[in-house]
């Protein structure tokens, strides 16, 4: 008898997921996702980079994930000739007191097997950015972007024709576990499956409260705000220039981004969001329960200080301009205008720590993704991988 599996999320990780499990199990997939399409959320709305792994603990489930999952989507895209292309990125020190996170940050790419690295002096970066600054730079020659929409949309239509199904406008509203499954209803219809794995993204706490699962830890959705370059400015940015990360936070900070389309993005901040989905405005009833999970004050009185550089910067534009400028000079004012932001489901423990490393858990018939943010997106066929194999067998 074919397994039935659910998954529900159509993110791309979810999708993935449901690819990986109809391809390797055989099984009968089906994906349940809210939304009236796929990727709508976290797919799609981020700056399309594909991580190389400089930045994860070696060792880590995201620094392995990181370095199996670019190979997989480098062969996918080029299997379907989705948008694939290898522009390379600087990580720039701009003071001499950055140059040893720098160093370290170089030697923990070497050691997650980046390939690639070099460590540049001031010359040497403007050699592959001329219209950049800084005292020293991390360049990741094979760090590329890439369409994750596009990619969403052909792992939906792999799940089609294996011979499952991605069941959009289909909102989840209760789960029940039975000695013989999984039930799910969702848009007034009850499935009945073997297995179920959760990739709700922004949604995991309602979906894991839903399968009884509450968990030690929740999501905290923080926004990211972009800005993008105009006219003539678009060409003073050839690939990614980054920062060097505070490796006290999982957000990189603002740095400039060539997007798969041509657009040169600004950003993203870190902006504390009081909405699940958060693009504009606040939900009361979102806010309540993501300020009364104590982890998100206790992270709040930790890192105030940076939280309140992140809202100055939400507000004031030439706060953004000025965090570009120290990597691009040139840039003024009027060659950012503000674009589409998106939001990033960020896991946080009941001691207000940032849940870095991807986290996923398994319970009786329950596989539940709890966090998977950057580089889950370049890492998405790997983590399906990942799970696929942790999906405990059925036994008839």
């Amino acid at each position: 008898m074919t397994e039935k599996i659910g998954v529900i999320g159509a993110g791309i990780v979810g999708l993935a997921v449901a690819r990986e499990l109809a391809t390797t199990r055989g099984a009968e997939v089906t994906v349940l996702e809210k939304e009236n399409s796929v990727g709508a959320h976290q797919t799609g709305h981020n700056s399309g980079v594909v991580h190389a792994g400089i930045y994860y603990p070696p060792g880590s489930l995201k620094a392995r994930l990181c370095r199996e999952g670019v190979a997989l989507l480098k062969e996918y895209c080029a299997l379907h000739r989705l948008p694939y292309e290898e522009v390379g990125k600087l990580v720039v020190a701009c003071t001499g007191a950055e140059r040893p996170r720098l160093a370290a940050l170089a030697e923990r790419a070497r050691a997650n097997g980046v390939p690639g690295i070099a460590e540049l002096d001031a010359l040497a970066l403007r050699e592959i950015e001329p219209h950049a600054v800084g005292v020293g730079a991390v360049h990741s020659p094979h760090t590329a972007i890439a369409d994750f929409p596009a990619v969403a949309r052909r792992l939906a239509l792999d799940v089609a024709e294996l011979g499952g199904s991605v069941r959009l406008g289909h909102p989840v509203r209760a789960i029940r576990e039975t000695f013989k499954g999984v039930e799910v209803l969702a848009a007034g219809r009850r499935f009945a499956f073997d297995r179920l794995v959760i990739c709700a993204g922004l949604s995991t706490d309602a979906v894991a409260k839903m399968a009884g699962r509450p968990g030690d830890i929740r999501i905290v959705p923080f926004r990211g705000e972009y800005y993008a370059l105009e006219g003539a400015a678009k060409d003073l940015v050839r690939g990614l220039i980054y920062p060097v990360p505070d490796p006290r936070y999982p957000f990189l900070g603002v740095h400039l981004t060539r997007h798969i389309d041509g657009e040169v993005l600004v950003g993203p901040n870190a902006v504390l969001a009081l909405a699940y989905e958060g693009y504009r405005g606040t939900n009361l009833r979102n806010s309540w329960q993501i300020l009364r999970w104590p982890g998100t004050l206790r992270m709040a009185r930790q890192h105030w200080r940076t939280g309140v550089k992140e809202v100055h910067g939400s507000l004031v534009k030439g706060a953004f301009v000025r965090a570009a400028r120290r990597y691009v000079p040139e840039l003024t004012a009027s060659d950012l205008r503000r674009t589409e932001g998106g939001v990033r489901a960020q896991a946080v423990a009941k001691d207000g720590r940032l849940v870095d490393d991807f986290a996923v858990d398994v319970q009786g018939r329950v596989v539940l993704v709890r966090n998977a943010p950057s580089p889950a997106a370049t890492s998405s066929l790997a983590i399906a991988r990942h799970i696929a194999g942790i999906v405990p067998a059925l036994v008839r």
